[in-house]
């Protein structure tokens, strides 16, 4: 399906608008910040609402790629530019595009230096996360995939923690290694295939001894990015030391460019490699959900416990994707889209409290329900759907996940269960030491409650965990004939190699 409008390319390159917008902005500095912000603010919001019709006018019957365009851009090399959505890559682009105008809003008052650049660098990263997951071309896409590291780079070094270059630079140094064997790569596929063009070489086969070389280089890149165990360690640092858009911008959609990229490229491309290192990654999936939920349980900064939730939730993300059956692949989506929320909005609840207290230590709080009403109320929405209570978002991904899980093997259906439980232990455990108790501690007796920027920053995610609990057709429905078609494709190149599909 080919659009009319060049629809994806406005909704990629709107915010770059933006940024020449304020770069124009003059006057004293209180005037250049406060129409950065609104440019800001409007400018991705537009961007939001552009890319409803996406949703709108997407065809959940077919697998083909949708609202398509497509332009030579370096003839000779044959590579073009090349944009298109599926149902797997749809609610990415509406994800990125949602919480872009919710960061800028939540950095209103937070980021009181250099705001403009603030406001530059957070467009920037909003052209580059949408244009990653429209891209059906190599080059394109890993233009995009890099460049998402800039702006991020430049948001925690600059307007992070007192620890912010050393946590930006293990951050970049981390992705950049990776993301250097996944060129290498590419390289490869272009001098095999002769083409860049991603649905194209998703239909090549690539010969059984070169996949799982190809496979491993992209590996480097997606597990980091994911991120797994035991290459995590950057996100912790990241998360601590990122102001707080930064970090709902981290959790809520760079984490999905290692999933999405596994989806995209690892197993339709070289599903012989996916198969044989399938084992690999529930391994490495079932270590970073049990062994990264007990190191959450003995953390005492707030923002590390929820940074160290995240590499247990995406843990279920790729034992979900790796299982290659219809719940397992559509739970691990539905799981990204839940946990950019959930972890998003978590994160934003401790930004409120630390813009107000200037501490993230959980020790420092208790019994802020006494004072904050609203704000026990908003978090423990966000609590409950962290641990998958029924109704909200998080049950529906981790419930489908566990289903596809148990098709494969019961054990690892079991061991993947108990993050479950984990989870729900640390959770519950800093909800109430936060939230409950005896308000004896005198410098919160006049803290103050949600105000209405907060509320109207709350409120869209507090409906969409509840949609997504609620009502999960909405979105499953969008994406099922697309995961039918990839399962499809993955089984039929495994039979044509001769390899046993099981359990499938």
């Amino acid at each position: 399906m080919a659009s009319d409008w060049p629809l994806l390319s406005l909704v990629t390159f709107l915010p770059l608008a933006g940024v020449i917008f304020i770069l124009f902005v003059r006057g004293d500095e209180a005037t250049v910040a406060r129409n950065s912000r609104y440019i800001a603010l409007w400018t991705s919001m537009a961007a939001f609402l552009l890319s409803l019709p996406l949703w709108i006018g997407f065809d959940p019957t077919t697998a083909e790629f949708q609202f398509v365009e497509k332009v030579a851009w370096i003839p000779g090399a044959n590579i073009n530019y090349h944009m298109g959505l599926d149902g797997i890559s749809l609610f990415f682009v509406l994800l990125s595009t949602l919480l872009t105008p919710i960061c800028i809003l939540s950095s209103w008052d937070a980021v009181k230096t250099r705001v403009r650049e603030y406001m530059i660098a957070f467009l920037v990263l909003e052209t580059m996360m949408v244009g990653m997951f429209c891209a059906l071309d190599m080059l394109v896409f890993y233009i995009f995939f890099e460049g998402v590291l800039i702006p991020m780079f430049i948001i925690i070094g600059v307007w992070g923690g007192a620890r912010r270059v050393y946590a930006a630079f293990k951050f970049f140094l981390y992705t950049l290694l990776g993301s250097v064997l996944m060129l290498v790569a590419m390289l490869s596929m272009y001098f095999t295939a002769d083409t860049t063009d991603v649905p194209t070489l998703m239909a090549f086969k690539f010969a059984a001894d070169i996949q799982p070389w190809l496979w491993l280089a992209f590996f480097a890149s997606f597990a980091v990015k994911v991120p797994m165990w035991p290459v995590h360690t950057w996100l912790p640092d990241a998360h601590v030391e990122a102001p707080t858009a930064g970090s709902v911008i981290l959790a809520g959609v760079l984490l999905k460019m290692g999933g999405y990229g596994f989806l995209r490229f690892s197993i339709p491309m070289f599903p012989e490699a996916t198969d044989m290192f399938a084992p690999l990654v529930f391994t490495l999936s079932v270590v970073a959900v049990i062994y990264t939920s007990l190191v959450a349980l003995a953390q005492e900064d707030l923002k590390k416990l929820i940074a160290y939730s995240s590499v247990a939730h995406m843990g279920f993300v790729t034992i979900g994707m790796f299982t290659m059956n219809e719940q397992g692949v559509q739970g691990s989506i539905f799981q990204m889209l839940s946990h950019g929320i959930v972890s998003g909005a978590l994160f934003l609840c401790v930004g409120v409290i630390y813009d107000r207290m200037h501490t993230r230590e959980i020790a420092a709080y208790g019994g802020l329900v006494n004072r904050m009403p609203r704000y026990a109320l908003v978090f423990m929405i966000f609590t409950m759907a962290s641990v998958g209570l029924p109704a909200t978002s998080g049950f529906v991904g981790e419930f489908l996940v566990l289903m596809g899980a148990f098709e494969v093997s019961t054990w690892l259906a079991a061991f993947a269960a108990t993050g479950v439980i984990l989870g729900a232990a640390y959770m519950l455990y800093v909800y109430r030491r936060i939230i409950f108790g005896v308000l004896d501690k005198e410098n919160l007796k006049s803290i103050t409650d949600l105000s209405p920027r907060e509320i109207a920053i709350f409120a869209p995610l507090v409906i969409l965990v509840f949609w997504m609990g609620i009502y999960p057709a909405s979105f499953l429905d969008m994406m099922a004939v697309s995961v039918d078609n990839l399962i499809a494709n993955y089984n039929v190149a495994l039979l044509e190699s001769g390899v046993t599909v099981a359990n499938r």
